[in-house]
C-alpha cells in the first residue's frame, strides 16, 4: 500500500495557527481553502511546500513550516467576552492578550459573558482541538455560589445526572466549600464544556447561580498571583503535563514571550517592555484616578 503524503490539511492549517482544528474543517467544507490552485476537500493532505489558500489569501510557506508552541493561562473578569469582535462593543478577552507577531491565538473553551476564571490560548490549533475534544476526558472545575437552599436530594440528582434540552448530562463531584445563608459556594467538576452548562445544570434541580468562576482546566490550575484581567505563561511543568494530557508529544519547542529581544516581547506599558510573570491588567499611575 502506498505511503500517504503529508497530512490532513487542517492539522497543516492548525499547526500554522490559522485556527482550531474544528473550525478550519468548517472552513474547507464551506470551499474557503484552496490547495495548489484548486478548491480543497475535507480530509484531503497537504506538505508545507504546497500552495495553500484561504479566502483568497495565500498561507505563507514560513508560516506553513511551523513555529514555536505558545500556551497562556487568563483570568477572565466577569462582562468580558470570549470572541474577537464584539457588535455591541463590549471589552473582549483577546483586548488583554500580548500581540503575536505570527500566527493568533486560539481560545480552549470558552466562558459566557457573565462567568470569570480560567481561560487557556495556544497558538497551536491541533492541541486546542484535543484539549477541547471529548475523547480526552480533560475535566474542568467551577467555583459556583448559588442562591437558595441546596438540599442533599438536589445534589445526588445532579451527580446522577440531569436532563437538558441537549441531552442528560452530570457533575462528576460536587463539594461544599463555604457560604452562609441562602448563598453557599460549591466546587463542581464537569467533563464536557456545553454552553452555560453548569448554570443549567443547577436550574433543572431548582438552583439559581449568582457566581461562577472556572478554577481548572485538567492539570492547570488559577494560581492567586494572576489577578482577574491578568495572563501568565505556562511553567515547564505545566507544558509538560498538558501535552501529556491529550498525548502529544514535545516535536515543537515552546516560545519564551519575556526573553527580552524576543520577537513575541514587543509590548510596553507605560513605556516599559513587558517582561515579567504576570501581565495584563493596567495598574494606576502614581496619583491617578480611577
Amino acid at each position: 500500500m502506498p505511503e500517504q503524503r503529508g497530512e490532513r490539511l487542517q492539522k497543516v492549517l492548525a499547526d500554522a495557527g490559522l485556527g482550531s482544528r474544528r473550525e478550519i474543517e468548517q472552513w474547507i467544507r464551506d470551499g474557503r481553502v484552496k490547495c495548489n490552485g484548486r478548491t480543497a476537500r475535507l480530509g484531503e493532505r497537504a506538505n508545507p511546500e504546497d500552495r495553500i489558500e484561504v479566502d483568497g489569501r495565500p498561507v505563507g510557506q514560513k508560516r506553513l513550516a511551523g513555529r514555536e508552541r505558545l500556551a497562556i493561562l487568563y483570568n477572565k473578569p466577569e462582562g468580558e467576552v470570549v470572541t474577537r469582535k464584539d457588535p455591541e462593543g463590549r471589552r473582549t478577552v483577546f483586548n488583554r492578550l500580548p500581540r503575536l507577531l505570527r500566527g493568533r491565538w486560539i481560545t480552549v473553551g470558552r466562558l459566557d459573558v457573565n462567568s470569570a476564571g480560567l481561560l487557556l490560548f495556544t497558538n497551536d490549533g491541533e492541541l486546542a482541538n484535543r484539549l477541547m475534544h471529548p475523547r480526552y476526558g480533560i475535566d474542568r472545575e467551577y467555583a459556583v455560589r448559588v442562591h437558595g437552599e441546596v438540599t442533599p436530594e438536589m445534589v445526588h440528582q445532579l451527580v446522577n445526572g440531569v436532563e437538558l434540552e441537549d441531552g442528560k448530562t452530570r457533575f462528576e463531584d460536587v463539594v461544599e466549600s463555604g457560604g452562609e445563608g441562602q448563598n453557599r459556594w460549591f466546587h463542581v467538576v464537569i467533563m464536557e464544556g456545553r454552553k452555560r452548562e453548569v448554570r443549567r445544570m443547577w436550574e433543572a434541580v431548582g438552583a439559581v447561580v449568582s457566581r461562577l468562576k472556572r478554577v481548572r482546566y485538567g492539570p492547570i490550575i488559577l494560581d492567586s498571583a494572576v489577578k482577574a484581567g491578568q495572563w501568565r505563561e505556562l511553567t515547564k511543568e505545566e507544558r509538560k503535563a498538558l501535552l501529556a494530557a491529550v498525548d502529544m508529544k514535545a516535536d515543537r519547542p515552546w516560545g519564551k514571550l519575556f526573553a527580552p529581544g524576543h520577537r513575541h516581547a514587543d509590548r510596553k506599558v507605560h513605556g516599559k517592555p513587558t517582561h515579567g510573570p504576570v501581565w495584563g491588567k493596567r495598574t494606576k499611575k502614581p496619583g491617578e484616578q480611577e
